[in-house]
């Protein structure tokens, strides 16, 4: 306001002042140059306000942050404003893109994908995430509307129903098959929307698992457990009149199915307990000799002379570990071999060293092998290749999932190499700084 009233009374000066000559100019009639005079006063009072007005639309029209121009009098005071304004502006512009660029690192740290659409559903912006999740690419999406780009009817159908935008939408694309994405949308700023992307494809996998889990361990569970009451509420009804010999073979059957049932949930525990965030194994030296002995007086006790047990031990003399998870993972595999190999068949128990300075323990039996369809999938667990022969065997089902996972908690790999007919090898693979010479 000050500098208008500057320039208010600049322009008043230079009427008075036109006045004044012109008056002058009327009183000395008689003096040629009065007239004059005036008009060069009120032409160069014009002619000034006309440059510092073209300097001021030069300067409108240049680059943001060009300096504004100096003068003196009433434009130097409206120059000073403008200049004053302009650094203002200039902060202001600052302090938005740092927070702009601050909300994008954050939403680029975000586990989810964010997507930003205007109001023609046109991407305005999206994060790693969300090209990752959506198939996209930001070089070449931005820009194109999301609805071009994601065609499902689902889609187009939630976007379209304000009453879906408080619910998130569970939706699998073409651009990114085999994939499940979890989808909600938000009204954002100046008519824009805001996509949340999260991809549950894992969410949805662990809760299958979960309950085919739950599902198998009922499954398992109930078989013996009916086996059990029956054979004890028999001999209940019937205790006077059978003989001593057949109540003790109910009872015998029983107690094998109790312990069936208890090797079930031993190993679920054990199971349990690896899958948790317990902490990794201790770094105790193993005494390899000793565990392979007593592994092998376990599998002689198994076999029941019913197999040839062959114990071979080339390897270094330490492992480091926890022996009491080594020890269930050597005794898993030497007892499968037992359980799945034929009567009079070998089975060879091996440890020996690596040429990368590691060692392997491997189990070899000569049963009838596996076929090569089902070896990615032993690993999981309940899983068999023939249900049948593995509940005659005794097997839980979980022995080759708790091997797995105690060998990965030691940096180990399982191998498993078997032909049909020719019998299966079971190794071990371990790290050369989990060997102690």
């Amino acid at each position: 306001m000050n500098a208008l009233n500057a320039v208010i009374a600049e322009l008043l000066a230079a009427i008075a002042l036109v006045a004044l000559a012109s008056l002058v100019g009327w009183i000395a009639a008689a003096e040629p140059g009065a007239n004059l005079m005036a008009f060069s006063a009120l032409a160069y009072l014009f002619l000034r306000q006309l440059w510092m007005v073209l300097r001021l639309m030069r300067w409108a029209r240049s680059p943001l942050g060009t300096p504004t121009p100096s003068a003196r009098g009433a434009w130097g005071v409206i120059f000073d404003v403008l200049h004053r304004r302009g650094r203002l502006a200039s902060a202001e512009r600052e302090q938005a893109t740092l927070e702009l660029d601050r909300f994008r690192r954050a939403a680029e740290a975000l586990p989810d994908g964010v997507l930003i659409l205007d109001g023609h559903r046109a991407i305005e912006w999206m994060n790693l995430q969300a090209e990752a999740c959506l198939g996209l690419k930001t070089s070449v999406d931005t820009g194109s509307r999301i609805t071009h780009l994601l065609r499902e009817p689902e889609f187009l159908a939630y976007l379209d129903d304000p009453d879906h935008r408080g619910l998130p939408l569970e939706l699998r694309t073409q651009r990114n098959p085999g994939r499940s994405l979890q989808i909600q949308a938000a009204p954002f700023a100046a008519g824009r929307t805001l996509l949340l992307v999260r991809d549950v494809t894992q969410l949805q996998k662990l809760a299958t698992m979960r309950r085919d889990f739950v599902a198998n361990v009922s499954h398992e569970l109930k078989t013996p457990l009916t086996v059990t009451l029956g054979f004890v509420e028999t001999a209940l009804d019937a205790l006077e009149d059978t003989p001593p010999a057949e109540i003790a073979q109910y009872l015998h059957t029983a107690a094998e199915q109790a312990h069936r049932m208890q090797r079930l949930i031993d190993d679920l525990l054990t199971l349990s307990s690896l899958e948790t965030d317990s902490p990794p194994p201790l770094e105790d030296p193993v005494d390899v000799a000793a565990l392979l002995a007593d592994i092998g007086g376990e599998i002689d006790a198994l076999s029941a002379g019913r197999h040839r047990i062959r114990l071979e031990n080339q390897g270094p003399q330490g492992l480091l570990g926890s022996a009491r998870e080594l020890r269930s993972a050597f005794a898993n595999l030497a007892g499968n071999a037992v359980r799945y190999s034929p009567q009079g068949t070998e089975i060879v128990l091996r440890w020996g060293a690596e040429n990368s300075g590691g060692a392997r323990f491997s189990v070899q039996d000569g049963g009838i092998g596996i076929a090569a369809q089902h070896l990615p999938r032993l690993t999981e667990r309940f899983y068999r290749v023939d249900r049948g022969r593995s509940r005659e065997a005794g097997g839980t089902g979980l022995g080759l999932a708790i091997v797995k996972h105690v060998l990965e908690r030691h940096q180990a790999v399982l191998q498993i190499e078997s032909e049909l007919g020719q019998g299966s090898r079971f190794s071990a693979v371990f790290p050369p700084h989990r060997i102690q010479s």
